[in-house]
């Protein structure tokens, strides 16, 4: 066991042999450091939360009460194989959140990028990679292998279905089902969830110039209505446009995935 002179930890807190505590980190009453955890500076782990597996947590991060991070994944097919949980800087588990390692299948471990905020009672499973600066509203659940790209939103009481991509600056409306992938800066909604437009608050918050805005919607244009298969139109369009959004967004539609894509209506 490590644990830097300048951690504060509560006497009623367990840390099991082999933690790792770093500088100014702070652990609360109740709660279990596993053996191969390691927290790194500044890490905040409040009271009542179990810390587990091969989990490493990155410098600011605060982690609420009853939280379970680092279990092993549900997944009938684990077989007790060493796998790990990568979470980054600055992010802000609340309460109730579960967080799983990965599996062999899927790579060996699950990675959560930097300053991420992830609501009360939501779910991140075994092998999903989470990037940076994404919302996950309160109760909803990303499944195993997922993908979530960089600035992504996913609303409350939402299911991302296993193998899904999201890509980057996405919105995902709450109550929604989605069983397919989403291009970048899509807004998708609905039950069953549909591509219902693009996410123009979103792109308008982060200062993204009206040209390419506009490209962007001509995209989805084509993407609906052009000639030949989507990913024909897509790969027309990166022929056709100069706008980095677009070509973004085409890079994404061509790369591998095992899901099919939510269309434009």
């Amino acid at each position: 066991m490590s644990v830097d002179p300048s951690a504060q930890i509560h006497p009623l807190a367990v840390i099991e042999p082999g933690a790792t505590i770093g500088a100014r980190a702070k652990v609360g009453a109740f709660s279990l450091i596993g053996p191969e955890v390691t927290l790194a500076e500044d890490v905040e782990i409040r009271s009542h939360v179990v810390l587990t597996g091969w989990t490493d947590i990155g410098a600011g991060t605060i982690v609420y009460p009853f939280s379970s991070i680092g279990e092993v994944p549900q997944d009938l097919k684990f077989g007790g194989e060493r796998t790990r949980l990568r979470i980054g800087a600055r992010n802000r588990i609340r309460e109730h959140v579960t967080m799983n390692t990965g599996t062999a299948q899927g790579g060996g471990e699950t990675v959560i990028g930097d300053d991420g905020l992830f609501m009360a009672g939501c779910h991140v499973a075994h092998d999903c990679h989470i990037g940076n600066r994404v919302i996950v509203v309160n109760q909803s659940a990303i499944a195993g292998h997922c993908m979530i790209e960089d600035d992504v939103i996913v609303g409350g009481l939402s299911g991302i279905h296993q193998w899904v991509r999201i890509g980057q600056g996405a919105i995902i409306g709450a109550l929604s089902m989605v069983t397919n992938d989403v291009v970048p800066y899509g807004l998708v909604q609905g039950p069953r969830a549909e591509l219902d437009g693009l996410n123009l608050v979103g792109l308008k918050r982060r200062g993204v110039d009206r040209t390419d805005i506009q490209a962007l919607r001509v995209a989805l244009l084509t993407l609906k209505q052009g000639e030949g298969t989507f990913l024909e139109r897509a790969r027309r369009l990166g022929e056709e446009t100069e706008s980095a959004y677009v070509h973004r967004m085409v890079e994404f539609i061509t790369g591998a995935s095992d899901r099919s894509f939510l269309v434009p209506k």
